[in-house]
């Protein structure tokens, strides 16, 4: 792996690997790698020993299928991510201070894949259940439907070794939108939409706690994204074309297909207060934020139906950086910028 020179015409894209980080050409990147480091917290802060109460004598069956496919779609999500990541982004953003950035994502990544895990052993102590929750990918049609999405994307780029042309360029960056826009932005949103309409119920605190700090960072995965996007766009506006908008709209209409699917089985019991219409209109919210984050028009129109998402995170967060000040070196200090787009 040679060096790549950085020269007045190097664009982010370009095939090589730069290995300095003086000169900076991207500051912005290694910000955002601080921030996240300031941003750090761990599975065993995480309690759950009201929720399994909540599970066992609070909630309708209804509310427990709700949950045991939620657990089961967050039993591979993040584990798909992070072999995106590993596999097809790492190697084609060319900076040093993006990259630092990409492998404190995989760190997180792997943070949360912990999380889910724990959640499973908690929530479904036995073990043949918990096995079928890990084999939902390939048994369970609604999330296998997310699984084949997910995989049809990383396989587009995953014989692209080198981005040599324009084509290999908007390759990449359609891989790269679709992870951000589409699986962090749409799925894992609605996602964190159950878990914050149960929070709003009363019902599994633990599970919610965990997810802000999750939320936290995919907020910050999606905001690397766009801004690698934003700044492909500036370097080379050429890619950004009729063709790429569509694609990005039949790409996101596609994502929201498969959420509403899920959302179909997740609320196949009758869940009070929830509706598959209301999840659907929320993930075209959703969809219409993504793209005015990837500077593209609105498509839907979309106004968000829940209203427990609203200020979903406020007394959380300030729990969360009272004790990450008192407890930990590690001090958070400063404000952080919450994604407006929920």
């Amino acid at each position: 792996m040679s060096a790549h020179p950085i020269t007045r015409d190097s664009h982010l894209l370009d095939p090589g690997f730069e290995l300095t980080l003086r000169p900076m050409r991207y500051p912005k990147f290694y910000e955002m790698y601080r921030a996240a480091i300031r941003n750090t917290w761990t599975v065993e802060e995480v309690d759950f020993s009201l929720d399994t109460t909540d599970l066992k004598s609070k909630m309708s069956d209804a509310d427990r299928h709700l949950i045991h496919r939620l657990v089961a779609f967050f039993a591979t999500g993040d584990t798909i991510v992070s072999n995106n990541l590993v596999l097809n982004l790492y190697q084609h953003v060319n900076s040093p201070e993006a990259r630092m950035f990409l492998s404190r994502q995989l760190y997180e990544e792997a943070l949360h894949v912990q999380f889910y895990l724990t959640l499973l052993d908690t929530y479904i102590p036995d073990p043949a259940e918990r096995n079928k929750a890990f084999a939902a990918i390939e048994t369970i049609p609604s999330i296998r439907q997310k699984g084949e999405f997910c995989f049809k994307w990383i396989d587009s780029i995953q014989d692209l070794q080198r981005l040599e042309t324009r084509e290999h360029r908007r390759q990449f960056l359609l891989n790269l939108i679709c992870f951000a826009a589409c699986i962090e932005g749409l799925f894992f949103f609605a996602a964190f939409a159950y878990v914050y309409y149960l929070r709003s119920r009363g019902l599994l605190h633990g599970l919610a706690s965990g997810t802000n700090w999750v939320f936290r960072d995919e907020s910050g995965h999606m905001a690397f994204a766009f801004d690698v996007v934003r700044t492909v766009r500036e370097e080379e506006p050429d890619l950004f074309d009729d063709e790429m908008r569509l694609q990005v709209e039949e790409m996101l209409e596609d994502a929201i297909a498969c959420e509403t699917q899920f959302a179909a089985d997740v609320l196949s019991g009758g869940v009070a207060g929830l509706s598959v219409n209301d999840m659907r209109q929320y993930l075209e919210y959703c969809a219409d934020q993504r793209l005015v984050q990837l500077d593209m028009p609105k498509k839907y129109g979309a106004k968000n139906p829940f209203d427990f998402m609203d200020l979903q995170d406020v007394q959380e967060v300030t729990n969360f950086f009272e004790r990450r000040v008192s407890s930990y070196q590690v001090g958070v200090q400063g404000e952080v910028a919450f994604d407006q787009s929920f």
